[in-house]
C-alpha cells in the first residue's frame, strides 16, 4: 500500500489532481493517502515529482517492531489485569496464534491471486 513520506513531500497536489478516486488529499502542507479509497493503481507513484509516495515495503521493519512492542504491552496488562506472569504467557501464545493465522491468509491469498493473474495472462 502506497504511503506519503512527509519529508519529501512539497505539497504540489500533483498526486491529489492525478488520483482517479479522489482518495488523496491535502492536510498542513502534505498529501494523504485515504486507504479506505485507494485502489492501489500505483498512479500517484508514477507521477509524484519528489518520489514522496513511498511503497510500504519500506515500512516492513516497522510494522515488525510495532507487533512485538504491542504484543509486549499486551502481555503487561494481562499479567497485571489478570494478576500473574502465566496470564501474560499466554497472551503471548494467544498473538502467535494471531499472526499465524495471518500467515495462512496472507498466503492462501496469494495463491488465489496468483491463479487469477495466470488465469488472466492465459486469455
Amino acid at each position: 500500500m502506497p504511503w506519503i513520506d512527509k519529508d519529501r513531500c512539497t505539497g504540489c497536489q500533483t498526486c491529489v489532481d492525478e488520483c482517479p478516486v479522489d482518495a488523496i488529499y491535502m492536510s498542513d502542507g502534505t498529501a494523504i493517502i485515504d486507504m479506505t479509497n485507494c485502489i492501489r493503481c500505483g498512479i500517484c507513484h508514477e507521477v509524484c515529482p519528489e518520489d514522496a509516495v513511498r511503497h510500504d515495503s519500506e515500512k516492513t521493519t516497522d510494522r515488525i517492531e510495532e507487533n512485538i512492542e504491542e504484543t509486549k504491552r499486551f502481555m503487561a496488562d494481562c499479567e497485571q489485569l489478570l494478576g500473574n506472569e502465566k496470564e501474560g504467557q499466554k497472551c503471548l501464545n494467544r498473538m502467535i496464534k494471531h499472526f499465524e493465522n495471518e500467515r495462512i491468509i496472507a498466503e492462501r491469498t496469494l495463491e488465489q491471486l496468483r491463479i487469477l493473474n495466470s488465469d488472466l495472462e492465459g486469455k
